[in-house]
């Protein structure tokens, strides 16, 4: 799998579970519907068999993801919480995905 597939994989696997925590949120910190729960858990799930689509190692999956799942963070909290990203939001989001790349493409010999 090319790099930008898994990059773009891991975007959409962060938004999966980005989706199924903050649906819980809505219902249990502002009120909404508890029906929100639903499309949680089906958002969760999603999530997870997405994760199973990378063609590397669990640990190294889960690892990796991590740097994609802070980036995606941040540009929930400026597009949906419409809090702007400070410089330092900003910086760690782009150390992370350093971090994300060297582990998930760095040269492997086995």
């Amino acid at each position: 799998m090319s790099e930008m597939k898994i990059f773009g994989l891991f975007l959409i696997t962060a938004l999966a579970e980005i989706i199924g925590c903050y649906l819980p949120y809505l219902w249990l910190r502002e009120g909404k519907s508890v029906w929100l729960l639903v499309p949680a858990a089906l958002s969760l799930a999603i999530f997870a068999w997405l994760l199973s689509l990378h063609p590397a190692a669990a640990g190294r999956v889960y690892a990796a993801y991590g740097g994609v799942y802070i980036f995606m963070a941040i540009l929930w909290l400026w597009a949906v919480d419409g809090i702007r990203p400070t410089t330092w939001d900003l910086v760690g989001s782009g150390v992370a995905l350093v971090g994300m790349a060297i582990i998930m493409f760095a040269p492997r010999s086995v």
